[in-house]
């Protein structure tokens, strides 16, 4: 799973004072693209050894028995040094062909890549280890692949095995581990080098969580010390948290590269319309005004109303919103709640169709990305949801009791279809980051708490004895 780089086919290191590739870089793909020949029989993979040559011998025009597949194609992007770089995408869109390439396992058809310092990485489960080996063995047949003596090496061993946690098993060979324990092993050898560039392809998605959370904080480290960190994973929480940037690829080009709440967001909207589709959604045209659906005027905005800067809208077109307002306890709009302040989140929803079980729900999420709270009405038995008639705009406020942690706090409002209750919901129209408003803890300082959500809980205190034996 460790690797050391080295000079192959389109991998280049940079040379001193080039002018393509400044110090501050640690990363640089240039065009890069991977073709694959795709045979439909074996007998097409002969044919395609044999006959072109035999063709353009006889002065004919070579005839291909293959079909082309690009893996990756013109891609592009630079790295700066210290930066942590999420990569997203469906699976088979070019994430780990682009990180082999960048690690010089693989050679690139078209273009280059340039790296600057010294690599660490986990790709494919198992790739780099001898199943044959014992943990142990393993251990130093990675360490000098990256380039280290034996000595650099026995080392760094008591902490590499205290980070796996492995046990007895450090000295079985590892084609008796777990997937797990593979993984434990792997990120333990690759983080204790203190590489100049730490590459992890969705290997933590395998791990306990205790484990991954363990291999989070030691990410963390390694950022803080500068170390360049290309981060492959599905779990898009942790990639908003950790990364400074995010590329995203689809069917092998990049879409986007850049800041990782608009790139995320873009892609998680996407994402949700495929569930949509998946599930039996479908795009539809919104219907004509109808003369006897006027909305109340005290509720329906006179006037195009924005929202915060940098949200994310997406849904099927279904329904609109066309509203958000945050309303403290007096009923006036607000962007401060105070601890335990009670507070009304009022949603102007236009219906473009009839919409049978409707359901509404918000949730907030910190300045990370971290969604903190929410609800829908479908968590609550007892909330009895109309259908929403074609034409006609509702007002749903949600009411509550602001139990945040002094800070900033953006708000998703959604409305969806339910096909399956509280398993499968299709996205009619949501609105991520819409608004923002601040959590105070206020005056009293029987408020402040040491944690992100206040929980009511009863203190019971009773003495147990009169001594404690030493």
């Amino acid at each position: 799973m460790s690797w050391r780089g080295r000079a192959t086919r389109g991998f280049r290191r940079p040379e001193r004072g080039s002018r393509m590739f400044s110090d501050d870089i640690a990363i640089g793909v240039h065009q890069l693209a991977k073709r694959y020949q795709i045979y439909d029989t074996p007998r097409d993979r002969l044919k395609q050894f044999v006959l072109p040559r035999a063709q353009t011998l006889f002065g004919a025009k070579p005839k291909h028995y293959f079909s082309e597949f690009w893996a990756l194609n013109d891609v592009s992007f630079e790295v700066k040094k210290g930066e942590t770089v999420g990569i997203i995408g469906r699976n088979g869109s070019g994430k780990s062909t682009l990180l082999q390439m960048i690690c010089g396992t693989l050679s690139p058809t078209q273009g280059h890549v340039e790296v600057n310092g010294r690599v660490a990485a986990l790709l494919e489960l198992g790739a780099g280890f001898n199943p044959d080996f014992t943990g142990r063995e393993n251990i130093f047949m990675n360490g000098t692949l990256l380039g280290l003596s034996k000595q650099e090496i026995e080392a760094r061993y008591d902490d590499i095995v205290a980070f796996a946690d492995v046990g007895m098993f450090i000295d079985q060979p590892v084609k008796m581990y777990s997937s797990g324990m593979y993984v434990r092993v792997a990120f333990a050898i690759a983080a204790s080098m203190d590489p100049s560039i730490l590459i992890v392809d969705e290997a933590l998605a395998v791990g306990d969580l205790a484990f991954q959370a363990k291999c989070m904080v030691r990410l963390r480290e390694l950022m803080d010390r500068g170390t360049t960190v290309l981060f492959v994973s599905h779990d898009m929480s942790s990639v908003r948290n950790i990364c400074s940037k995010v590329l995203w690829l689809k069917q092998g080009r990049a879409v986007a590269y850049g800041d990782p709440k608009q790139v995320v967001g873009a892609y998680v909207s996407e994402m949700n319309l495929e569930i949509n589709r998946i599930s039996g959604g479908h795009q539809v045209e919104p219907a004509p005004e109808q003369a006897d659906a006027e909305p109340a005027p005290e509720v329906v905005p006179q006037q195009s109303v924005s929202f915060l800067d940098g949200h994310t809208r997406y849904g099927d077109g279904r329904a609109t919103i066309l509203n958000v307002t945050i309303m403290n306890g007096q009923g006036k709009p607000t962007e401060l709640l105070e601890l335990h302040e009670a507070y009304t989140l009022r949603v102007i929803v236009k219906a473009n169709v009839d919409i049978e079980r409707p359901v509404v729900g918000y949730s907030a999420r910190d300045f990370k990305g971290n969604q903190v709270v929410g609800a829908m009405n479908s968590n609550f038995p007892d909330v009895d949801m109309p259908s929403f008639e074609a034409g006609k705009v509702y007002c749903i406020d949600i009411t509550g009791t602001n139990t945040l942690t002094q800070g900033g706090y953006t708000v998703n409002v959604g409305i969806e279809n339910m096909v399956q209750p509280n398993k499968i919901h299709q996205y009619l129209d949501v609105l991520e980051n819409c608004r923002v408003f601040q959590s105070t803890f206020g005056p009293r300082v029987e408020n402040i708490f040491p944690a992100m959500v206040w929980q009511d809980v009863e203190f019971e205190i009773r003495e147990i004895g009169a001594r404690v034996a030493a």
